[in-house]
């Protein structure tokens, strides 16, 4: 008979804390539980308790656990919860997860293309790539992930729960993950969770008396005597399994018998099992030969099985089968998995445990090696998870040269799914047991993957301790690659100094003339590196490198050198010609294409299409280059192409409506994946998108947080001041302060020339000192000449000083075609126009030539309905001095309420959001304020979004203000 307890028991306080935390994630207040507790002490049991509540309410459920007795292989808890996804992909897969199935393919083997191949996979991306998963599976009724054994699991399953438990606010996702005491990297995860705020630890303890008295009560389905329950809880000491285990035994053996309804125990006790491993061990010993010898392969595979894998080892027929399957469930030592079919588990991991100790070590590597000669036999090729489980097994069968080698093919394998870590430790086992083997080839091979492999893990020290290795083994090429390939990796990374250091070792380790295939390979990551960093003659060096690596890449047919060396030469070429530049990158572009570079090309059209869009206002390359991100799973540059594309296409265009809750959501990403000089421009856009709108409260804000990772001295303070703290002094008309933060800015674009040319002097700066007469109409057209000054954002600036100084040289009609050009060039930048016009209409009115009245009112209207106050009065003050009538404002910004002026409504909006309170229609509201419907469809979008309510409630908080009148 089978003995299990229909219900929980002892369990209610940490059941109840369970269902508060799902009845807060149902909210969208994700969250992340772990349970606690020592083997068989409940922690799955309490888990599916809770999972049952939430799959009654409609909630989806998914379930992973590590069940292998080799070593961890990437992902497999999450590849096990994800599974069950796959059958239903329809349901789940939306256009938002497109750029995410490659990997996703990783995790789910049926979502894998072979228009994948080439996706560049990490932690970080497959993380981000569950989390977007997750969050579409959890939109609508929520979900449940239970994470089984944590103390057992790979790493990079760990750094994806570590990167879902920081990232659930706002969803309808709780993860709930169990593990043993005393693992390490366990409570790191929990202790970084909880100081997250969305942790909830539960430590299970032992059960009590009483409780495993109602427990057996449950088992045998009627109360049992107390001398029973004493006994129990004598032996099993309150933990749950063994009390079911030891019961079980009690019936079989007759030690308890059902009399009459009642349970009665012998008087005369025999031998009641010490320990559960001997309750279990007394159980196998009680089937036939047979499916004991079954039992026994089975274990040494570990808690979950392959039947047929099993039997093959064991050599057994179709009846010695069936005859263990029915008898090993009927003995409460194995149940079926729901899924795959053929698949079986033990009941408990201290079954396996209990099994093997039945066998001397000289029988366990018997069955060891029997076990890998049928997974190899069942599995030709070893497929996934086969690969590290026969090295496991070839290891325990003292076979170590064949465990060396499997071990390097599991570890090649798990660095091409991502998995950086898993690989670092399968290749340092495959390292060392192959450290006396005569193949000096393949050791080198297997360094070379577990350096690079130590490399995309990020420690960089570890992997450059391996250098004299290669050396010992005659291959000094395969160092040299290795610092050049770390290299790069920290060049992209943003780590510019450690790319220098990097470059430094391999060119020690060259040495001698400078040439051949390795000093290329130095020269071009050199090149690109140089660019980068502050000093003398770094650009006329990174020149004569990347010249001297292009030239031995060209003739020697070495397209990834060839490429570097390009992307160094466009951005050297910018300083002079930006025609010289754009033709590098084009044949950088064409190179990747023909050679069938994929992931280089991605790298190429952000290069290119950042290039486009600055100088030529031209987004289509951008966003080609966001789309073979995507393709690729060149994840930074889908980031880095999105931040560019909301800079140049939303903050500089005076689209601010949303634009917060965008940067967020992609400071946030950036920050996930730890590309600490992408979080540093995002936040500098943030403070150049509030300096705009006149916001110096949180413009300074975002610039704490710039400062804050790190972006002091860095090239992104360029912007910080040049284009948000001296555009926000102008437009609260402080010229002065502005000029400070102009010249700050020029400083950092002389220590970083190229970085931010629209930051520079060639931009607004220009403007202000034609103003001030502090530079000739001369010098202003060899201003015009320089290639900082052919984008578009400083084009206009440029044709706004020229204006000025034609005018005030008593050319009016010259200065008057020079401002319609910078009019036309500033057409898509309405704050930048506006407030050249108001500068610009100051001189206008002194010199007499224009029409700087028609500018003043349309700026002034833009600056009023925009809520840049100091501004607009700045031009209601040059209307009067030109001697124009002056449109009357009933209310000013200053005198809106001061909750609706911390929401930044403006002063237009505050009138349509006191006509809400009438309910009116937006036709209405149109005719009422002599506006469009649509402006007025604006207004409302405008202030849902401030206010962060729908139009019925905004209608119901506009009543507050209804009796406000004007001033």
């Amino acid at each position: 008979m089978l003995l299990r307890a229909p219900e929980l028991v002892g369990r209610h306080r940490e059941l109840r804390r369970l269902r508060d935390a799902w009845e807060r994630t149902k909210t969208g207040s994700g969250e992340f539980a772990l349970l606690l507790g020592d083997a068989g002490i409940g922690k799955s049991r309490l888990a599916d308790e809770l999972a049952e509540t939430a799959a009654a309410e409609g909630a989806r459920v998914l379930r992973g656990r590590r069940g292998s007795v080799g070593p961890p292989v990437p992902y497999r808890l999450l590849t096990e919860a994800l599974l069950s996804l796959a059958r239903s992909a329809g349901d789940v897969r939306t256009a938002e997860l497109d750029p995410y199935l490659p990997a996703l393919g990783a995790l789910v083997p049926d979502w894998w293309r072979e228009t994948h191949r080439g996706y560049q996979l990490s932690p970080l991306t497959v993380a981000e790539a569950a989390l977007r998963l997750l969050t579409v599976v959890s939109r609508d009724d929520g979900c449940v992930l239970l994470l089984d054994d944590l103390h057992d699991a790979d790493a990079e399953s760990l750094f994806v729960l570590d990167y879902l438990a920081g990232s659930l606010t706002g969803t309808r996702l709780l993860v709930v993950a169990t593990a043993r005491h005393g693992s390490p990297s366990t409570l790191g995860l929990a202790s970084a969770a909880a100081q997250r705020g969305r942790c909830t630890v539960l430590e299970l303890p032992w059960l009590g008396r009483a409780d495993v008295h109602a427990m057996a009560d449950g088992c045998l389905g009627t109360a049992v005597p107390d001398e029973v329950a004493d006994c129990l809880f004598r032996l099993s000491a309150g933990n749950p399994l063994a009390v079911e285990e030891l019961l079980y035994q009690m019936v079989r053996d007759d030690v308890l018998t059902e009399v009459g309804g009642r349970w009665r125990i012998a008087e005369v006790l025999p031998v009641v099992p010490a320990a559960l491993s001997t309750a279990i061990a007394r159980r196998a010993e009680q089937l036939d030969p047979g499916a004991r010898s079954v039992l026994s392969h089975a274990a040494v595979l570990g808690l979950r099985f392959s039947l047929e894998v099993a039997c093959r080892a064991a050599d057994a027929d179709e009846r010695t089968t069936l005859a263990f399957v029915r008898s090993a469930i009927a003995g409460q030592l194995i149940e079926p998995e729901a899924e795959p079919a053929g698949w079986y588990s033990f009941r408990h991991a201290l079954t396996v445990d209990a099994l093997r100790s039945l066998h001397d070590p000289v029988t366990l590597a018997r069955l060891a090696g029997r076990a890998a000669d049928a997974v190899e036999a069942v599995h030709p090729g070893l497929p996934g998870d086969w690969c590290p489980l026969a090295a496991s097994l070839r290891l325990a069968a003292g076979d170590e040269p064949a465990a060396g080698r499997l071990f390097a093919r599991a570890g090649n394998a798990a660095f091409a799914r991502g998995g950086a870590d898993t690989a670092v430790d399968l290749l340092t086992k495959a390292d060392a047991l192959l450290l006396g083997d005569p193949d000096l080839d393949l050791r080198g091979e297997v360094l070379e993957a577990l350096v690079l492999a130590l490399g995309e893990a990020g420690r960089f020290d570890v992997a450059a301790s391996f250098a004299p290795r290669f050396v010992e083994l005659g291959t000094s090429e395969r160092a040299i690659a290795l610092h050049v390939g770390l290299a790069w990796a920290a060049y992209l990374g943003g780590q510019f100094e450690t790319a220098a250091a990097e470059v430094a070792a391999a060119r020690e380790l060259a040495g001698g003339s400078p040439s051949g295939a390795s000093h290329a390979a130095i020269d071009a990551v050199h090149a690109n590196v140089l660019v980068e960093l502050d000093g003398t003659d770094r650009i006329a060096t990174a020149h004569r490198l990347a010249d001297r690596a292009l030239a031995y890449a060209e003739s020697h047919d070495e397209p990834v050198i060839a490429c570097q060396a390009l992307l160094a030469l466009a951005c050297v070429a910018r300083e002079e010609s930006l025609d010289e530049a754009e033709a590098f990158y084009e044949r950088a572009r064409a190179l990747t294409e023909r050679h069938r570079l994929p992931v280089w090309r991605a790298h190429v059209l952000l290069r290119l299409g950042g290039h486009r869009i600055v100088f030529g206002g031209d987004v289509h390359v951008l966003e080609l280059a966001r789309q073979e991100a995507g393709q690729t799973g060149a994840v930074t540059v889908g980031l880095m192409a999105d931040a560019i594309l909301l800079f140049y296409g939303r903050v500089l265009c005076g689209t601010f409506d949303g634009t917060p809750e965008l940067l967020g959501d992609d400071i946030r990403t950036a920050a996930r994946f730890q590309l600490v000089d992408l979080v540093r421009y995002l936040h500098a856009i943030h403070a150049v998108s509030a300096a705009h709108q006149g916001d110096r409260r949180a413009m300074e804000h975002a610039i704490d947080d710039f400062l804050a990772a790190g972006g002091d001295g860095q090239a992104e303070m360029a912007l910080v001041l040049g284009l948000a703290r001296a555009f926000c002094a102008l437009l609260e008309e402080d010229r002065d302060r502005a000029a400070r933060d102009l010249t700050a800015a020029a400083g950092y674009l002389d220590r970083f020339p190229g970085s931010f040319p629209l930051a520079g002097p060639r931009g607004v700066a220009l403007l202000l000192r034609a103003l001030d007469g502090e530079v000739t109409l001369r010098e202003v057209r060899e201003q015009a000449s320089h290639p900082d000054s052919r984008p578009r954002w400083n084009r206009q600036f440029t044709c706004f000083a020229e204006a000025i100084l034609l005018g005030r040289q008593g050319d009016a009609e010259a200065a008057t075609a020079a401002f319609a050009e910078a009019l036309r060039a500033s057409e898509p930048f309405p704050v930048a126009r506006h407030l050249g016009c108001r500068l610009a209409a100051e001189a206008a009115i002194a010199d007499g030539w224009g029409d700087p009245v028609g500018w003043l009112r349309a700026a002034e209207e833009y600056f009023h309905d925009a809520g840049v106050p100091a501004a607009a009065r700045a031009c209601r003050a040059l209307l009067r001095s030109a001697g124009a009538p002056v449109v009357q404002r009933r209310t000013g910004f200053e005198h809106l309420p001061p909750q609706l002026q911390r929401a930044r409504v403006t002063t237009r909006e505050f009138d349509v959001l006191r006509l809400l309170s009438e309910r009116l229609g937006n036709q209405e509201i149109a005719r009422r304020l002599h506006i469009s419907p649509k402006t007025v469809e604006k207004h409302v979008s405008s202030l849902k979004t401030k206010t962060n309510l729908d139009r019925s409630e905004l209608c119901a908080y506009a009543d507050g203000f209804r009796a406000l009148g004007a001033r």
